[in-house]
């Protein structure tokens, strides 16, 4: 049954890759077809060397007959210039559209790849990724450049010598096509065996890299646990198991070319015993059998490339088998189709009965009720894994409620555009990312078109204009990959500027300032409190003193909430809160009586809130 159903699936995948692969070649038709017709060309040039010989023994040499020598001799320099520049035409131009195809392809996976939901994110491996968008779409060269080309030129020719063959020796061309096709058949056989090779060495390139990626990304932590032994034997392992897919790849193309090799003895053994034969009995001339011999080398040749371009072919159809799994995944903008629009936001946020499960039956989230009128700010506090940065994941819409409804300005988020809903939303995070390009570059992030002006204006709203301008380059000092050349509250005040500057309706921001000391806290409290004003906030916040302020606070524990209001509410209702916060006054007394010891507000209040 499992083995059916597995022979169903590789059907199906073969189906889809075909499909793809016809695509591409409709798509490019109008350079494949001039490359194809150069190729005519130089595949017919390519003969008149061959049918020649037969007049140069027969006529020139056998009769005596000289002028015909500079005929010939022109016939075959013409046919061999013709034959360079159709080849270097075909070359040119199928290169170039092979490139133009993978680019294209590139582009297709990566747009594709950039709308799927973030759980899709959360469960595959960056570097997995990166291989979907650069490696696999490499193989498409084969299906629109020289790799199907070369193949539908080799049949050309092969057909063109089997029919000169047929011609001059039909008994002996007989021999010689049984001998082929038997060698044919072992091609199919053995490369319907290599193509789930070919794809699983797709697969195992992906995970190797994506671990790879992921070691260097955490080099720092690498490091730091002394744990580079431990890396470097997973990657070996990894490159191991590459390696013995390469090396099984290796040993069946390598048969296929020994068998090639044998049977070109086989055919040349038929020429010495039939043709050798037929030349005693004057059945052919000394020129047939030269002919003979040159247009079996016209037709073994292709046969035998065609082996080289299948393994090709083969690898470009399992890079599409993968290319194609991405491609049927429903992005967020397919979704979208038939949702409706927007418009501006007033910003009024409403959870009614929310649920929500990572795991079937293992809520995380359990019947939340909120209300956010517009304007308001709301903090969620509470132990770790209580379901806060879960219950913003549903806020920001990178996650769907299993039960109820997550309603904006009275519509379900469910039937409103992703793009057009994100489109106003502004985040900044605990650990915020940010790319490798200018300080300039990563505040305009979502405003590309923001003027110098702007982006000097929400640096000095962030308190970030001071330590930008100190750096030698000002606002064009690259801040390296993620961010690295700067201080975590140097990020911090970075990130949020650029969401000053997108001026979002509404804003999330989990735990903003937990990564920061108490006078980088302090500097930005102020830029936090412009960046909220007239926006409906959602804070998530470890330190309560920057939460005094909310409308309305949720103490969240085990996906409930198990209290709810004002600063000054929750602290005369002597509950949790009030709990949670006299344990965090007690270890910043602590830290101000003494000074000499370690403190970071953040991990103790964690490991209070656990603890508790």
């Amino acid at each position: 049954m499992t083995d059916t159903k597995t022979k169903k699936q590789n059907a199906l995948r073969s189906a889809a890759a075909w499909r793809e692969a016809r695509a591409l070649m409709w798509h490019h038709r109008r350079y494949l077809g001039i490359g194809l017709a150069l190729m005519v060309v130089s595949r017919l040039a390519g003969i008149v060397p061959a049918a020649s010989s037969k007049y140069l023994i027969d006529e020139v040499v056998g009769k005596g007959r000289s002028s015909l020598l500079l005929p010939l001799a022109g016939a075959v320099l013409a046919a061999t210039l013709v034959q360079g520049v159709t080849s270097f035409a075909v070359s040119q131009v199928i290169s170039v559209t092979a490139q133009h195809a993978i680019t294209s392809m590139r582009r297709r996976v990566q747009r594709h790849i950039t709308r799927l939901p973030i759980p899709y994110f959360d469960n595959t491996q960056v570097g997995v990724l990166v291989s979907r968008v650069m490696t696999d779409a490499e193989g498409i060269r084969n299906l629109v450049g020289t790799g199907i080309v070369q193949l539908v030129g080799g049949v050309f020719t092969a057909a063109l010598a089997l029919a000169a063959l047929l011609y001059l020796n039909w008994q002996l061309t007989v021999a010689i096509v049984v001998v082929l096709a038997a060698f044919s058949a072992a091609m199919t056989i053995t490369f319907k065996r290599l193509r789930p090779v070919f794809r699983e060495r797709g697969e195992i390139n992906a995970q190797v890299v994506g671990r790879l990626t992921e070691t260097l990304g955490g080099i720092r932590v690498v490091k730091a646990y002394g744990t580079e032994r431990r890396e470097q034997r997973v990657f070996t392992k990894g490159a191991h198991r590459l390696f013995r897919n390469i090396a099984q790849s290796i040993t069946g193309v390598s048969a296929v070319g020994s068998f090639a090799i044998l049977v070109i003895g086989l055919v040349s053994v038929a020429l010495i015993l039939v043709g050798g034969r037929a030349l005693l009995d004057g059945q052919m001339t000394m020129g047939d059998l030269f002919a003979y011999v040159f247009f079996t080398g016209l037709l073994a040749a292709p046969v035998v490339q065609v082996a080289s371009i299948s393994t090709q072919v083969s690898e470009a159809f399992a890079g599409l088998d993968r290319i194609r799994e991405v491609l049927e995944m429903k992005t967020e903008d397919q979704e979208d189709h038939d949702r409706g629009a927007v418009g501006h936001l007033r910003g009024h946020v409403r959870l009614e009965e929310v649920w929500y499960e990572y795991n079937p039956g293992e809520p995380v989230l359990k019947g939340i009720d909120l209300d956010a009128p517009p304007g308001t700010t709301t903090a969620l506090v509470g132990s770790s894994g209580s379901g806060k940065s879960t219950l913003v994941s549903l806020v920001m819409a990178f996650n769907r409620p299993t039960q109820g409804r997550v309603l904006v300005d009275g519509r379900d988020l469910a039937q409103l555009r992703l793009a057009d809903y994100r489109a106003q939303l502004g985040v900044v995070l605990q650990e915020n990312f940010l790319f490798d390009g200018t300080v300039a570059e990563n505040i305009r992030f979502a405003r590309p078109d923001a003027t110098r002006a702007d982006v000097e204006n929400v640096a000095r709203i962030a308190n970030a204009d001071d330590f930008i301008r100190a750096f030698p380059q000002g606002y064009d000092t690259i801040v390296g990959e993620r961010g690295i050349k700067l201080s975590g509250g140097q990020r911090q005040r970075i990130a949020i500027a650029r969401a000053l500057l997108a001026d979002p309706r509404i804003l999330i921001l989990d735990e903003a300032t937990s990564s920061l000391d108490s006078e980088s806290e302090y500097k930005i409290q102020e830029g936090l409190r412009r960046l909220r004003e007239g926006r409906t906030s959602f804070v998530i916040a470890h330190r309560l003193s920057t939460i005094r302020s909310a409308d309305q606070i949720l103490v969240l524990e085990q996906g409930t909430v198990v209290e709810r209001g004002s600063h000054a509410q929750l602290m005369a209702l002597g509950g949790r809160y009030r709990e949670l916060h006299d344990r965090q006054y007690a270890f910043e007394h602590d830290r101000f009586i003494n000074p000499g010891e370690d403190f970071t507000p953040d991990a103790d209040f964690t490991a209070a809130s656990t603890a508790s």
